[in-house]
């Protein structure tokens, strides 16, 4: 009995032998193959990855120059409404009495200002203001209102609020991505951090601008 059972657990072992040998090949496959897989993940760590990385920062980049294009824009129009208050005001202020404020407001602008993120509202603001003054002041005098170069000045600053309020609006749209986009976990938000990118300020409308937004000085 004894020796029976220990020939039977001799063939189980032979039997246990045969299938692991068989197995051998099979073993060697799923180690290549591991193999490979660790070597494609590798790969997406060394290659994919920053590759990734630089066009993501060149999307975001592109955000960014296309908010300096619209700010570009607002911008120059401001430049134009200034040489426009100036020019009204140098055109009537021998001929009329006009407001301190108006004065100091040109007086400020004519030193000369670089319109920026910083200080683009301000300026705004300060210059719808000074034309707020200025132009009831204009109506006033029927022979001023009918001077061609004032007339002109007039409508031109009348359309350059109209293409500010339109770029604005593109402006503001572009800000609010930016905005939330630099804030995306995790693959933006880093890009951006390590950029150095921050939050920008939306262009807003003078409290003359909103209440006078449809008015027309002519």
């Amino acid at each position: 009995q004894a020796l029976t059972m220990l020939e039977q657990r001799t063939q189980d072992l032979r039997t246990a032998e045969m299938v692991a040998m068989q197995s051998i090949p099979m073993i060697k496959t799923m180690a290549f193959s591991n193999m490979n897989l660790v070597r494609k993940i590798n790969s997406a760590f060394i290659v994919t990855l920053p590759v990734f990385k630089q066009a993501l920062a060149q999307a975001i980049m592109l955000k960014r120059q296309r908010i300096q294009a619209e700010a570009s824009n607002i911008d120059n129009y401001l430049e134009q409404r200034v040489q426009i208050l100036q020019n009204v005001v140098g055109l009537v202020d021998r001929a009329i009495d006009l407001d301190k404020d108006v004065m100091k407001a040109v007086a400020a602008l004519r030193s000369g200002v670089n319109i920026n993120d910083q200080n683009r509202n301000a300026v705004s603001q300060q210059v719808d203001t000074a034309f707020g003054r200025l132009f009831p002041q204009v109506e006033a005098y029927p022979e001023l209102k009918a001077h061609d170069a004032i007339a002109d000045a007039m409508q031109q600053n009348s359309y350059l609020q109209r293409e500010i309020t339109a770029a604005r609006t593109v402006y503001n749209s572009r800000v609010t991505q930016w905005n939330t986009d630099i804030f995306s976990w995790p693959t933006k938000m880093i890009v951006a951090a390590r950029q150095g990118y921050t939050t920008r300020i939306p262009f807003t409308a003078s409290a003359q601008v909103r209440e006078a937004a449809r008015a027309k000085f002519f």
